[in-house]
Formats: C-alpha cells, structure tokens, sequence
C-alpha cells in the first residue's frame, strides 16, 4: 500500500516511517510536515493509506480531511485522546493511534485499513456513481489566501478578473484576491455557467443583468466584451 505521512514533528514522521518499514507492506511516498503541502500533492496524486496528525500549526489533520473531495483511507496517529469519538464521524478514518505508539498496534491498524480497502473496491461501481452525484449536486473551489484554505460554491460566483499576478473573484457577498491566473480558474469552472468575455474577465453567464454594445452589466459592475468574443456570447444566451 502507498502512503503519506503527515505531522509536524520530524521525530514523530521518523518513527511512523520506521513502523511502516517494519510491517513491511507499506512503501511512504512522502512526508510533509504541514496539511497544506500534503493537499498540493494529493491533488495531483493518489495514495492508498494516510498516517495524519491533529494537532498541526494552521492546518489541523481535521481541516485536511474536510478539504480533500474523496480522501484515502487514513489512520490518525496523535498524543491526544480526546478526539477519538469525533475522529469516527468520518468514514475515511480506519484506525486512532495514540501516541507512542507500539508495533503490535501498529500493525492491527494497517490490517483494518487493507480490509477497509477491499471492501471498498467490491462497491466501486456503486461509489463512482455516488461520487458522480456529488460533483452535479456540490460545486465547490478551494482558494488559498494567507495560508488557509476557503471554500467558494462555484454559482455564487459573479465574475473572475485578472489583474497581473492576481486574480480578483467577486461573488455577491464577498471579494477575494488569489495568487493565480485566469487561465488556471478558467479550467476549474464548468462551461455552461462560465465565459471568458475578454482577455481580463470571466464571467458568470446567469448573473447577467443587461447587455448594452460591447459590455454586460453584473450585479453593478460593467464588464467589456471584446469583438472575438460577443459572437460566443450570444450563442449561450437564451435570446427572444
């Protein structure tokens, strides 16, 4: 099984990897000393089995799952025995170690997780539908800002600006600046609700108001549209 081993302190990481070597069907891909990093690789990469700390700076191991959209089975390794009723309120959980942990119950950990695993295999058609369902029923996008990760419902969004480096996501009730590029959102957004307008604007084709020449007024901000794209615009609206 491929894993992760997420927790702040290196001699914690170092003896959580020495018990996977031990068991001897684990390989560790990575480990990361903050949620955030771990999030970055886990959207582009997938792992059978996670080894996460609670108590991290920022991100807590909580926050990580709650952000991840179809998190891998994971094993909570933590000094703290409190959080062991609320750690089972999330499916993804197989297993609470606290902290030293040995590694005869090390091992009984890594067992639930493999059968945990091959259960889930045998319902995978099952599970690809209800994730299907999912995705139709709860549009959402995770922006980094200072550090912490918010979430957005992706059709409350009125119109994405570029500006250098930056862009600027206006929803009705709140504004956010993101380290980004309007290509890079552009990808994340679903066609039939979004338009790229002009070289600096996209915007949210429900959330029209009026169409007057070469400009849509949102909500109350006037948005050009370039000659290259009316035509498009026009495709998509609902015309009389």
């Amino acid at each position: 099984m491929n894993c992760l081993i997420i927790d702040d302190e290196s001699t914690a990481r170092t003896i959580v990897n020495q018990l996977c070597k031990s068991e001897g069907s684990l390989n560790v891909l990575e480990e990361f000393s903050n949620a955030l990093q771990a999030i970055k690789y886990l959207n582009q990469n997938e792992v059978d089995l996670i080894f996460l700390d609670i108590h991290m700076p920022d991100f807590t191991g909580f926050d990580l799952i709650q952000t991840l959209k179809n998190p891998p089975r994971i094993i909570l390794t933590t000094s703290d025995q409190k959080f062991a009723i609320d750690a089972f309120e999330y499916e993804c959980i197989v297993d609470y170690l606290v902290k030293p942990i040995t590694l005869p119950r090390f091992i009984k950990a890594v067992e639930k997780a493999k059968k945990f695993t091959f259960s889930t295999q045998n319902n995978s058609i099952n599970t690809a539908k209800d994730e299907s369902k999912e995705k139709e029923e709860d549009q959402q996008l995770y922006i980094n800002i200072d550090r912490r990760l918010i979430k957005i419902e992706i059709p409350s969004i009125n119109i994405v600006e570029a500006k250098g480096d930056y862009i600027l996501i206006k929803t009705k009730d709140k504004n956010y600046t993101v380290h980004s590029t309007l290509k890079k959102i552009e990808e994340k957004l679903p066609n039939d609700l979004f338009l790229k307008v002009h070289r600096s604007y996209i915007i949210n084709l429900k959330k029209i108001v009026d169409i007057e020449d070469n400009s849509v007024l949102i909500e109350k901000d006037v948005i050009p549209v370039s000659r290259s794209n009316r035509s498009e615009l026009m495709k998509r609206l609902n015309l009389l």
